[in-house]
């Protein structure tokens, strides 16, 4: 029983870990996503158009990536593989 709730406890931290990572991951990209848009459009505002464009696709991927990490870490909580080493 003491070995199944050491790992329940290491995987809660990790799994907090992983999101707080994800979190981070994500801020950074939507900050560098816009941060270069804004400057190309102030180097050449006749791309304005063909920049937002690019900047909305590449804004939906980085919105993605949290998401597919949110899941992984939920495998984690819900379907532990590593409780299925125990034996007791």
């Amino acid at each position: 029983m003491e070995g199944q709730v050491t790992i329940i406890a290491a995987t809660a931290i990790a799994v907090g870990l992983i999101l707080a990572a994800a979190g981070l991951g994500s801020a950074l990209g939507w900050g560098l996503i816009t941060s270069k848009t804004i400057e190309g459009i102030t180097r050449q505002p006749e791309m304005r158009a063909q920049l937002m464009t690019n900047t909305f696709i590449f804004a939906g991927l980085m919105e993605s990536f949290p998401f597919i990490v949110l899941a992984l870490a939920m495998w984690f909580v819900f379907a532990n593989p590593f409780l299925a080493g125990i034996t007791g």
